[in-house]
């Protein structure tokens, strides 16, 4: 029988395995294959920091003997050091593209003379995509995409809706637009790819609607959930000053449903700002007072805690005004407002001793649920469809859409995990399973391509 993520076959196992055990035999006599990995897109978010060392946890878990270099966006907040540390023989080559799309420093002019494979790793929209092009034209080398959600109807511009929508009318949207809707640059930054692994079903059943060219267009899950940096020195610290005790408390994370990145980058607004920000005024109480009657509900019943923390830097802020500042006094004093930023170690650090995780940001559901950790994503309608990956890979009980779901649904679904957690941790535990072995079945994708330049 096929393995199954979800209701998605992986096809056959066996067949796969014969794959990779050929191209794995070609190392014989040859050197590894050598790998850029494009990524680091922004250090303002953890789960953006984090899908590098989760690409390159399951490089090196799956195929230790890859040479990777890293191409980033932004390796700040202290990004760059947790990787140096957790890879010391990583490579980086920092850079742009001039005008006619060739590397602007001799880093990264040698990263590509050098390199067997581009690798876009995890984000929204094929980030960089020109870059892939730009990489494939110059040297004739393959580019494969190792999870990237690609959602046409969500956002600004070309006939999309900034008010976004549920999954189910996304997919129905997406799989509605006509055969040439996907063109320019970035259909041929999708057809040119050796293969091309979508972190939701939606976007790849919408570039098979569009008849792609790449010979694999595959469910791929999100690279966070291959990253297994923990600092437990750092986080079972705070747990101890803030008298956090395992399983007796929960992590809650806020988000509003668009993120103000002008503030975050100091940048000049532009117009679209003004349509987000008024989404943003008009939902942002409402969303989280969903939040707010779970966390009520869940100490009144438990007497336990309850930590407000932030998945992005604006959010630390946030979770105090909108989490923490209107709950009743009563509940107050059993939520600690996390006051500073961190990095994604540590938060899966901290995500492993929680009873559960209910983030309305995508990726800290993916921290825990890595680290063991049960854990919800209220999915806002402008987050696009990359949402999708959490029912691709069996956690659909887990998702909830803001504008479907009130805080009685969201409290007896922890009631459950509360009451039975045993059984809640078993759940996980099989989602990771299965999320794993799709996981390798990626890493001798990106092998075989690799040996094929």
């Amino acid at each position: 029988m096929p393995s199954k993520i979800g209701s998605w076959s992986f096809g056959n196992r066996s067949m796969r395995r014969r794959h990779f055990l050929g191209s794995a035999g070609l190392l014989a006599g040859t050197r590894a294959p050598r790998i850029l990995l494009r990524g680091s897109w922004q250090s303002v978010n953890i789960g953006d920091i984090g899908h590098t060392p989760g690409a390159l946890g399951l490089l090196r878990r799956h195929f230790p003997e890859a040479e990777i270099t890293l191409w980033p966006g932004k390796l700040g907040h202290g990004s760059r050091e947790l990787l140096l540390r957790a890879f010391p023989a990583l490579k980086i080559a920092e850079g742009g593209l001039t005008r006619d799309g060739k590397p602007d420093t001799p880093a990264l002019a040698q990263a590509w003379d050098w390199a067997d494979l581009y690798l876009s790793g995890s984000g929204s929209g094929f980030p960089a995509s020109n870059h892939a092009v730009a990489f494939r034209r110059a040297t004739n080398k393959p580019a494969g995409v190792f999870g990237v959600s690609t959602d046409p109807v969500s956002g600004f511009g070309g006939g999309r809706t900034a008010e976004g929508g549920t999954l189910r009318e996304l997919r129905e949207k997406a799989l509605a637009l006509p055969k040439g809707h996907l063109k320019g640059e970035l259909r041929e930054a999708i057809d040119g790819a050796a293969f091309f692994f979508c972190r939701d079903s939606i976007s790849r059943d919408y570039l098979r609607a569009q008849g792609v060219k790449p010979p694999i267009v595959e469910f791929g899950p999100d690279a966070q959930l291959g990253m297994t940096l923990r600092d437990d020195a750092k986080g079972y610290a705070f747990l101890k000053a803030r008298a956090l005790e395992e399983r007796k408390f929960i992590c809650v994370i806020p988000r509003l449903r668009y993120t103000p990145y002008y503030r975050i980058n100091n940048v000049p607004r532009v117009p679209d700002d003004d349509v987000k920000d008024a989404i943003n005024n008009r939902t942002t109480d409402a969303d989280h007072q969903k939040a707010r009657d779970m966390i009520v509900h869940y100490v009144r019943n438990t007497g336990h805690k309850v930590m407000a923390c932030a998945e992005m830097t604006y959010q630390v802020a946030m979770a105090k005004e909108v989490l923490v500042d209107p709950l009743p006094e009563d509940v107050k004093k059993n939520v600690v407002w996390r006051d500073t930023y961190w990095l994604p170690d540590e938060a899966a650090s901290i995500y492993s001793k929680a009873t559960a995780v209910i983030s309305y940001e995508c990726h800290s559901p993916l921290i825990a649920l890595h680290n063991g950790t049960p854990a919800f994503y209220v999915r806002q309608p402008t987050d696009t469809c990359k949402g999708q990956m959490y029912r691709d890979f069996g956690a659909n009980d887990w998702m909830f859409e803001v504008d479907e779901t009130n805080g009685s649904q969201l409290w007896r679904a922890l009631e459950k995990i509360h009451r039975d957690p045993a059984r809640a941790r078993k759940q996980v535990k099989r989602i990771q399973r299965d999320v794993e072995e799709r996981q390798r079945w990626m890493v001798e994708t990106v092998v075989a391509a690799a040996r094929r330049k």
